[in-house]
């Protein structure tokens, strides 16, 4: 379970989705199954979170992995970068940003 704190000394990514309504449910699925069955498993992921706003037009990711190089060893990963076609078509298009943890209220 992901555990927000300042001190955090690893790599937090937050990733937006857009789609339509007609693919929203499609595309979290493929999510959960790309975490259960592929990402959660890979050397350096500590946790993840999913979320999907009311109208159904966006899904937000937010991970933490335990070293920025871990992240991006997984996005390069032969299994990943097919899941990755998979997944961008069945949303309009997806964008991974690398933040640091600031503040905590």
């Amino acid at each position: 379970m992901p555990q927000i704190v300042k001190d955090f000394q690893g790599q937090t990514v937050i990733t937006t989705f857009e789609m339509t309504p007609a693919t929203a449910f499609d595309l979290m699925e493929a999510l959960e199954v790309a975490y259960r069955d592929c990402i959660s498993l890979q050397p350096g992921f500590v946790a993840a979170g999913l979320h999907m706003n009311d109208a159904r037009t966006r899904i937000c990711n937010y991970s933490q992995w335990q070293r920025r190089e871990d992240y991006q060893a997984m996005l390069r990963s032969p299994e990943m970068r097919e899941r990755n076609r998979q997944i961008n078509e069945l949303c309009r298009g997806f964008e991974p940003v690398m933040y640091e943890v600031t503040g905590v209220f």
